[in-house]
């Protein structure tokens, strides 16, 4: 028993000095004035030294500055919890060095220590740094040494406006000799998919570099980049257009044809030559070469950074607001390509495109559609007999194509005929568009217009089974006309692919409907924000009708349909 016992105390007298070796000895006064004043060194005038209980624990001071005098709290502290606010981040210090912390009761000085007892009695504040001559020197040397800086940004400010002012005027050069050229009729059976373009934001700025230059001696100075687009006829690379008078470039896009596609390459060409085809919403056109040494045919275009329509709604969700901005934008390019007069009434060959899909129209930075890939456009020139159009053949996408294309039936005694294919198609698209738009509620991941209901690349067979046979079209579920805007945005979309082209809208009169929605419902949204009672008299009720069944849109409030008999003769 004896030994027993003292084997016990020496084992309890050995470990005791090991528990206390890892508390912490520390000035423990909870507040007290102080004469300190934040500056050199300071002690806390605490008389109460405390151990810390928890091992964990360290030795903190707090200096306050209030209104009329000053204080310092002493505490331990575990260092691992937050103390009014903030974390200890200096606590392993031997000594405390005062900093100013912002905590929840304001501005103090605090600092943190271990290793050394009583360590927080004595505070060491940063001494206030005094702006040494060398100091004053630097200040003096930069003060006048700034309006050389300035004259320097003046000098590179106007050597900028200098070189966009001397491309301004080349490119009006340019413009005006393009004038004098004569637009030419193309209808060949040819085309390939639309780049994926994405890069910069410059979607446009190489325009006028690349048309102050002259095409007909020399190429232009390009590098190609990255290969972005690949169709069947024809590669599209991202490429830098570099200047002649310095090392800057401008990104472009480049459509490379192989030499024995050159009836491809022309017809694209002939269509893009159309200085009439310019439109904010049709991709803009620089220049086509014919590369000798390589080989190729090039046609060169702005290039758009967000790519295509099809790859930005796989990735993206849609806001309403962005709806009608992309079906605004596209209906406008549309009929801007089907008008026979500019906005300014002078004539112009109208022009369909014949293959319009989600993967042939860009996104731009702002979020509006821009036209691109005409390789199947045809010109409706008016020289243009019955049996040259019979020539131009059952073309386009099977799956956007219109039942009486995939009829084979089309009126080609009427040029508006052709034009309403390209209704049928970008309804289509309009569609596509609105799958993926928020304001319908749930939505599915995007998929291309039928669905699953046909093969990812489907025959004409098998669309006419689901087009012509079954009237099929792609499904409107009720949820969508929830929202008044897109109820209505629905009816235009199944107005658009009617099975009897005659009974479609155009393209000008979609651009109508949208914009003509997008204010009424922003007056709409104006009267709910300050609570004005909507007047009767701006409700109403559509009735859509849809294949094999009808669906009543009630109630749409303050939405005017746009009367389309003036811009929808039948």
């Amino acid at each position: 028993v004896d030994m027993v016992s003292h084997k016990i105390f020496s084992n309890h007298t050995r470990c005791m000095p090991l528990v206390y070796q890892m508390r912490q000895l520390c000035k423990f006064c909870d507040l007290e004035l102080s004469s300190c004043s934040g500056t050199g060194t300071c002690l806390s005038n605490c008389s109460i030294t405390s151990i810390c209980v928890d091992p964990n624990e360290v030795c903190v001071a707090i200096w306050r500055k209030n209104e009329t005098d000053f204080s310092i709290e002493s505490l331990c502290h575990d260092w691992s919890m937050p103390l009014y606010g903030i974390m200890l981040d200096d606590y392993n210090s031997s000594t405390c060095v005062m900093k100013e912390k912002n905590t929840t009761s304001g501005m103090v000085h605090l600092c943190s220590c271990t290793g050394k007892e009583e360590c927080n009695d004595m505070l060491l504040f940063s001494p206030i740094v005094d702006p040494t001559p060398d100091d004053q020197l630097v200040s003096v040397i930069l003060v006048s040494l700034l309006p050389l800086l300035v004259m320097g940004i003046v000098i590179v400010g106007m050597f900028y406006w200098y070189r966009a002012y001397r491309q301004r005027i080349l490119n009006q050069e340019w413009e005006s000799s393009n004038k004098k050229r004569k637009p030419k009729a193309g209808g060949l059976d040819c085309s390939d998919a639309c780049a994926i373009m994405m890069d910069d934001d410059r979607s446009d700025s190489s325009s006028t570099h690349a048309n102050s230059l002259n095409h007909n001696t020399e190429p232009l100075p390009i590098e190609l980049d990255l290969l972005v687009g690949k169709g069947r006829f024809a590669q599209v690379y991202k490429a830098k257009l570099k200047q002649t008078t310095s090392d800057q470039f401008e990104t472009v896009a480049v459509k490379i044809f192989p030499y024995e596609e050159y009836a491809s390459w022309k017809n694209e060409k002939d269509i893009f030559s159309n200085t009439d085809l310019r439109h904010e919403n049709i991709l803009h056109f620089l220049t086509a070469e014919d590369r000798k040494v390589e080989k190729q045919y090039w046609i060169i275009t702005a290039f758009h950074s967000r790519g295509n329509l099809q790859e930005h709604l796989m990735h993206n969700v849609i806001s309403w607001q962005e709806l009608q901005v992309l079906g605004s934008s596209l209906a406008q390019g549309v009929a801007h390509l089907h008008s026979d007069r500019l906005p300014c009434g002078r004539p112009k060959v109208a022009i369909v495109h014949r293959d319009l899909k989600s993967s042939n129209i860009l996104v731009k930075n702002d979020l509006t559609c821009c036209l691109c890939d005409f390789g199947l456009g045809l010109c409706l020139d008016s020289s243009l007999s019955v049996d040259d159009l019979a020539n131009s053949g059952q073309v386009g996408t099977a799956r956007y194509m219109a039942p009486e294309v995939l009829e084979a039936r089309l009126n080609l005694e009427n040029i508006e005929s052709f034009k309403q294919t390209d209704i049928y198609s970008m309804a289509l698209v309009l569609w596509e568009m609105t799958s993926r738009c928020e304001a319908i509620g749930e939505m599915k991941e995007y998929e291309p217009a039928y669905g699953s209901k046909v093969r990812e690349h489907p025959c004409v067979e098998s669309m006419k089974d689901n087009v012509l046979r079954d009237r099929g079209r792609p499904e409107i579920p009720d949820i969508w006309l929830r929202h008044q805007g897109v109820a209505v945005i629905c009816a235009t979309i199944m107005e658009c692919w009617d099975h009897d082209p005659e009974a479609r809208l155009t393209a000008h009169c979609v651009a109508e409907r949208i914009c003509e929605l997008e204010d009424e419902l922003d007056k709409l949204s104006r009267c709910s924000y300050s609570e004005e009672k909507i007047p009767e008299e701006l409700k109403m009720a559509i009735e859509v009708e849809i294949p094999e069944e009808m669906v009543k849109i009630t109630e749409i409030q303050d939405i005017i349909a746009v009367d389309c008999s003036v811009c929808d003769e039948k």
